[in-house]
This record gives C-alpha cells, structure tokens and sequence, in this order.
C-alpha cells in the first residue's frame, strides 16, 4: 500500500502544515502464537494527521483499531512484532520521534501522557484501584503542570469539569464507579497538560447521548491551537460530528479515507465495506452487512471483504491497493441511485 495516497494533500481535510503532526508509515504488527502461528492484527497502514485536525477510525471490533493506538504508544504484548515508522513531531520539527523505534524510558518520561494523551478503550484497567480518582487526577495535574496548593485543588476540579466527571464521585475508588463515570475519569485524566496528540479509543463506551456529544465535543476543542485528535470509535454518529476526516479498517487494513462531509453525504463511501457500515444504521436502510469479519490469524487470499460483498469478481483475488483514498477494486459510486448518498443527499446519521 502507498502511504503517498493517505497524506492531508490528496485526501482533503485541515490545511496541510508543512510538517504532518504524525505520520504514519507501513505500521504492520503481528502476533506470534504458540505452534507458529500468526496474527496479522494491522497491515501496512499509512496516514497523516494535521495539526488542528481530528480523524476518525471507524470499523467493526476486531479490525485492528486499537491494536493500531497501542502500537503508537508501545504498549503491546511481549508476542507482537511491530514494523514500519510513526512519526511525531513538534511544532515546525522537521525530522520528529519515531515512536516505533523509541525506547521505553523515552516512551514513559516523554510521550506518553506528555506529547501524547491516551482514552483507553478499558478505563477501569487503566485507573489505580486503590486510589480515589481525586489522588490520581491530581497527581495528574500536578506532574504535567506544576500546579501545588490551592491551584491544584481548583484545577483538579477543572479538569474533572472538562470529561463531565461529577465532583461529589472524585472521592470514589474504581471498583465503585459505574462504566461511564470510569470513562469519564479516563478522559478527564487524558486531556490534563493538553498533548499535542490525542488518541481516544471508544471514549463515549457507556455515555448516554448528551454526554457523547459532550464528551465528543470536548475531545474536538482538544484540536484547538493545533493539536490533533485520533479518535476510534463505532460511533459513526459521534465521528460525524468531530471529524475532518474518517479512516475505515478492515481485516488490519484501511480500506477507505475520505474527506467527513464527503463520506456521510454526497457522493458517501465508495468502498462497500464502507457504504454498508452506514446502511445498517437505523437512521438509513438498517440493512446489516451479511456475514462476519475474518479472523486475522486466518485471513482469506486477496480481498479479505470479498465473501461478504455482492460485487466480488475474479479481480478480487488479488489484494487491492489504496489508491485515491479507496482500496477496492470494484469502487461504488453515487451514480445509477447506489448507496445513501445517491438516495439521502444531505442526510445526516
């Protein structure tokens, strides 16, 4: 696959910066497994992401999302083996910090928390069990800002303010926070010092929908004064509303990248993967994609979608290659009445 096709400058979003906030090159991890075989969990995925801008990775679970998010962050099992580059940079650095190739002290005392903020997709395995939230927000604050004293309490109280987290549960331990306030104590935690980068796996799981928006919101101002967001999620109703651009995975691969307005309206997805994940939403035709994924340590030769979509042919066969920000080699169009943006135009999920 041709990272080339993936930057900001072929598919819209955000200005281009000169350089790219991250770039991310050939990233492939693979699991090894006991008896020699083999997880292709991501495969050769390349991206940009923009300063200011907010991309959303969508898909269905195990696609390879959040092993994609833990590969940036080196936080995988002894049993991957990660290859290719992930770029971050600082503002007007040119050359940046291979987070792939980066030790694990420069990892824990530089990135993590620092030039890059983390949502897990499991908060509460993320947070101290046998601290309050209060201790571990305000341990928080205080490495990332220098806040002490009265300044702490008050900013503490802010930061809790900012992922909805009531203040009278600051007190609590993990073990007695529901699913959402633990999300939300996750999100407070990851938007302290405001890293330029923020990666934010499935933040709204447990939200009602007025703290999804909230929550998404929020997420999105973190792009103000250029920073960035990556956000995954299979909320294709949350991605809609923050996103500048989506980045569709399937089977380890992205499939399709595509400008946000022109993926949830007119001409929509031109993948078919892509185009069915919208329709089996209730707000459009609700027809679900027939069959299941494929297991990545049993992947099926060239299209892995191709058992599941009606327009496989011969070509199939073989993999396609992104090229214009789809990776297909029978691409829909909005043309002859196919898919929701032929038949819904301006519609919004």
């Amino acid at each position: 696959m041709s990272a080339d096709t993936l930057t900001p400058e072929t598919v819209a979003g955000p200005p281009a910066a000169a350089h790219p906030l991250l770039s991310v090159r050939e990233l492939t991890v693979r699991f090894r497994m006991r008896g020699g075989r083999e997880v292709a969990a991501v495969t050769d995925v390349g991206l940009d992401l923009a300063p200011g801008e907010c991309l959303a990775l969508v898909g269905e679970s195990g696609c390879g999302k959040s092993v994609l998010a833990s590969a940036l962050l080196g936080l995988l099992p002894g049993n991957a083996h990660v290859s290719g580059s992930a770029v971050l940079r600082g503002p007007g650095e040119a050359d940046g910090l291979d987070m792939l190739t980066a030790d694990e002290a420069t990892l824990a005392r530089t990135v993590r928390g620092r030039r890059v903020g983390l949502v897990p997709q499991s908060p509460a395995a993320h947070l101290t069990p046998v601290r309050t939230v209060r201790s571990q927000l305000a341990e928080t604050v205080r490495e990332l800002t220098g806040a002490r004293g009265e300044e702490l309490r008050a900013a503490t109280l802010t930061a809790a303010g900012r992922a909805a987290f009531p203040a009278d549960h600051l007190d609590r331990y993990p073990h007695q926070l529901s699913g959402g306030l633990a999300q939300r104590a996750a999100t407070a935690l990851a938007l302290v010092g405001d890293a330029p980068l923020l990666l934010a796996d499935e933040p709204t799981t447990g939200l009602d929908r007025d703290l999804v928006d909230r929550t998404v919101d929020e997420l999105r101002a973190h792009t103000d004064e250029g920073r960035g967001l990556l956000i995954i999620t299979h909320d294709l109703a949350a991605a809609e509303r923050v996103a500048d651009r989506v980045a569709v995975m399937y089977a380890g691969r992205i499939v399709e990248l595509a400008p946000a307005p022109d993926f949830f309206g007119t001409p929509g997805p031109r993948h078919p993967y892509a185009r069915g994940l919208l329709e089996a939403l209730p707000e459009r035709s609700f027809t679900p994609i027939p069959g299941m994924p494929p297991e990545l340590g049993d992947l099926p030769a060239g299209c892995a979608f191709a058992p599941r979509c009606d327009r496989a042919a011969d070509v199939c066969a073989t993999v396609p290659q992104l090229t214009g920000g789809v990776a297909c080699h029978r691409p829909l169009t909005a043309a002859a009445g196919e898919g929701p943006a032929a038949r819904r135009e301006g519609s919004r999920v």
